[in-house]
């Protein structure tokens, strides 16, 4: 196990009815002004959005609002936030949705502050010094933005998606209500899944060596989603397959899966440049990115596929035949992802041949011609990871 530093200062208010106590939470954090920032129409059709009114008006908690976040957030909405966040004197940002909305909370709130382009921060060129205090309310489980560090941002004219993290953008206070997704399509949740899923692989598979702990906890982890979004295949509104699937989501990726190991994240690179291309929801891309990419890799540490296998995708053990066992794990992956309507293969996610040129210059422009920390990736293996995910 390697050195490490844990942080997570978030608190997490979690249960029935739970935002209903958004404004004592608010005022706790010493809110005077909120910038209520949200995507579409969903919260108001759902009453959420005048729950939370209510909310900040009983706590007398002045606010302005920033409604129009689209999946994979862009740019242009937070040039606004920020304008808009200056302008009125914000001093708090609340973000009522899922991870595309508390990604372009957080990016609001890093820029603020900074005197130049927001987009130096996911350029790498400046780092975040200051930042407003952000809190969340959750309504779709997935990119365990509600805990994390990390902001993924696109922006429109280069179609470049990139991510930056800084501690000073993790959320004051989460607040997730598993009665909130009960009227998400069953898509979103699908998708969340698979991102969860694939937040905890990003870290499973590493080499660093002899990190039983959390190991362990990430197989737990993984194993309890498998359920638990089975479960929600039939009884979508059951309550406790719900919770799991809620907490699982901001387990997998508020860190603690990845202490004391090298962590990789180039799947979440190789569908970054789908998600620019075509618009595709990153879980979608993930399912579809994640099964080529370890056959690619399996060699690397055919152990850790076979441990994966036989662990949490109940592959009968055979030590004499572990490539198969490994490779069938693989596909019981493939098969649970098909099982919640996600596409498995480029040609499922309506992806054009013809547009590899295209993705692969925009994946040289966001990750170099070398990558990746579990297995060394060039371009070339890029480009082989791509076409043995087309069909």
């Amino acid at each position: 196990m390697e050195n490490f530093n844990f942080y997570s200062p978030t608190e997490f208010v979690f249960g029935k009815e739970t935002e209903r106590e958004v404004g004592h939470l608010l005022k706790r954090f010493n809110a005077n002004k909120v910038l209520l920032h949200y995507g579409g129409g969903s919260i108001i059709k759902s009453g959420l959005y005048d729950r939370v009114v209510k909310a900040l008006n009983d706590e007398n908690i002045d606010y302005v609002e920033l409604g129009g976040v689209r999946p994979n957030p862009i740019d242009s909405l937070v040039y606004e936030g920020i304008k808009l966040s200056r302008e009125e004197a914000v001093d708090f940002v609340l973000a009522v949705g899922g991870g595309s909305v508390i990604d372009s909370a957080k990016a609001i709130a890093a820029g603020v502050h900074y005197d130049g382009d927001f987009w130096d921060f996911y350029d790498h060129k400046a780092v975040v010094n200051k930042a407003l205090p952000v809190g969340t309310i959750l309504t779709i489980p997935a990119a365990g933005s509600e805990g994390s560090s990390a902001t993924v941002i696109t922006k429109e004219s280069d179609r470049l998606k990139r991510g930056m993290g800084s501690n000073l953008l993790r959320p004051k206070f989460s607040i997730i209500n598993p009665e909130l997704t009960y009227t998400l399509p069953f898509w979103h949740t699908a998708a969340g899944i698979v991102d969860m899923i694939s937040h905890i692989f990003e870290r499973y598979l590493s080499q660093t060596q002899d990190v039983i702990l959390t190991d362990r906890l990430s197989e737990s982890t993984l194993i309890s989603i498998i359920e638990a979004g089975r479960k929600l295949i039939d009884e979508p509104n059951d309550y406790e397959a719900r919770a799991t699937i809620c907490w699982a989501g901001t387990i997998a990726h508020n860190g603690i899966l990845g202490v004391g190991r090298e962590e990789d994240w180039v799947t979440h690179g190789l569908e970054h440049q789908l998600s620019a291309v075509y618009d595709m929801t990153h879980g979608a891309g993930l399912a579809i990115m994640f099964p080529a990419y370890m056959l690619y890799t399996l060699d690397e540490d055919l152990e850790r596929f076979y441990r994966l296998a036989t662990t949490v995708f109940g592959v009968p053990s055979n030590h004499y035949h572990k490539k198969a066992v490994a490779i069938e794990g693989i596909q019981r992956l493939k098969a649970f992802y098909r099982a919640l309507g996600m596409p498995v293969t480029l040609q499922e996610g309506n992806v054009k041949k013809e547009d590899f040129p295209t993705i692969m210059t925009l994946l040289e422009k966001n990750m170099g011609k070398t990558f990746g920390n579990f297995k060394k990736l060039t371009l070339e293996d890029a480009q082989k990871i791509y076409e043995l995910a087309w069909e």
